[in-house]
């Protein structure tokens, strides 16, 4: 994949629109259709290596049977092998990878475009293959996407007004699939074609030829796992050793009742735990919505312990470090002060590091002249960043 990181702009991508443009006219508003987003986009992976990456322990992947299976939409979960695929029918079936940017790296090059959406927001790079007819139906996803097709022609069929009805799918499938679809716009796309699709809306691809397509996915939490997140986060500030009191307790009338008094203290007791301040809540946020997918872990080995004079001299003499792709890395402006996040991680630092801190979330891949504007304050941050599993090493090429 010589060559391959950092081919395409934004603009490119969004087919010459402006990023504000797209987002005050499409985001979450209606799909686009781009073509040549990628001009003349030849795919760095083949459908064999996606089979392959299907195999290997650690990768998410999962194989949709439209026939041929137990049941009609049979959905299986890998890893697979050779017997697995040499059993497939001719056609009507599908291979999909999760999080193929983080098991190949050079891949966030075709995610790079994408991050005018802030980084907490994008989930992941999904690759599919499918043979002529492959599908996986009718469906309705909860999250924006595009989808890029990399090889072969698929043909996208959508129903333009968005919807959101849990009685619209077959009973009985392992997948979600609608029951009815009236699909009001068609498209063939070729490689380097990109659809943008925001919530909700049906679309149902089918391959036209042997394709791949991949989809890059964003990150739309339910408000029910936000709420329960920050509420388990508060729990755990809550001292366990203090019970409940009532030094003052008066004889009741009838003792079936749950008194006045005694709400009020039990009412206090749970708004006190659930309501902190702003400062406190931004940093619980900032520490879950950087929480790093512990199934990818296997993904990445872990790295040799390095002392921050030993990681100097390396990057000094020539080592360049690359951003794990896995790893999430943000950043909130409080008042007076930052909070720096690193894989669930908070460090408190001085507002004055921002210019460092920004730094360190835009770049993906860091040499001794991209660092040399941050002076000193950069290394224990990276080292730090290195010691948390978010960096690697590589040798310049």
């Amino acid at each position: 994949m010589e060559g391959f990181y950092g081919m395409w702009s934004t603009e490119q991508v969004l087919g010459g629109l402006s990023v504000e443009r797209f987002l005050r006219d499409y985001w979450q508003k209606k799909p686009l259709l781009i073509r040549q987003a990628f001009p003349n986009f030849t795919a760095p992976v083949t459908p064999e290596e996606l089979a392959g990456l299907a195999c290997e322990e650690g990768i998410h992947s999962r194989m949709v049977l439209e026939h041929g299976g137990s049941k009609p939409w049979e959905l299986r979960y890998g890893p697979f092998n050779e017997d697995d695929f040499s059993a497939l029918p001719a056609e009507g079936w599908s291979i999909l990878v999760s999080d193929v940017e983080k098991a190949l790296p050079e891949i966030m090059a075709i995610v790079e475009p994408f991050r005018f959406i802030p980084d907490w927001r994008i989930d992941d790079l999904m690759m599919s293959y499918a043979p002529p007819g492959g599908s996986v139906g009718a469906h309705v996803d909860q999250y924006d996407v595009f989808l890029l097709q990399a090889h072969g022609r698929r043909r996208w069929m959508i129903e333009s007004q968005a919807r959101d009805d849990e009685n619209a799918y077959i009973d009985g499938l392992d997948l979600r699939i609608l029951k009815d679809f009236n699909p009001d716009q068609t498209w063939d796309l070729e490689p380097g074609d990109l659809l943008y699709l925001p919530p909700g809306v049906p679309h149902h691809g089918i391959a036209l030829t042997e394709c791949m397509t991949w989809s890059i996915g964003f990150r739309a939490p339910a408000h029910s796992d936000i709420v329960s997140s920050v509420c388990d986060a508060l729990i755990e500030r809550v001292n366990p050793r203090i019970r409940y009191t009532d030094p003052e307790l008066n004889q009741q009338a009838n003792p079936g009742e749950i008194s006045a008094a005694a709400l009020a203290k039990l009412t206090h007791i749970v708004r006190e735990a659930i309501t902190p301040d702003d400062a406190a809540l931004q940093r619980i946020l900032g520490e879950w919505l950087t929480e790093r997918n512990l199934n990818l872990a296997a993904m990445y080995p872990e790295n040799e312990p390095l002392d921050l004079e030993a990681l100097r001299d390396m990057v000094d003499n020539g080592a360049v470090m690359q951003r794990v792709p896995a790893a999430r890395i943000a950043f909130i402006q409080q008042p007076d002060s930052l909070l720096f996040f690193i894989d669930g991680e908070c460090v408190e630092l001085a507002s004055s590091e921002r210019s460092t801190v920004e730094m360190l979330c835009r770049e993906q891949h860091f040499s001794a002249a991209t660092l040399a504007p941050c002076g000193d304050t950069v290394w224990p941050l990276l080292h730090r960043m290195l010691a948390r599993g978010a960096l690697m090493l590589i040798e310049e090429e």
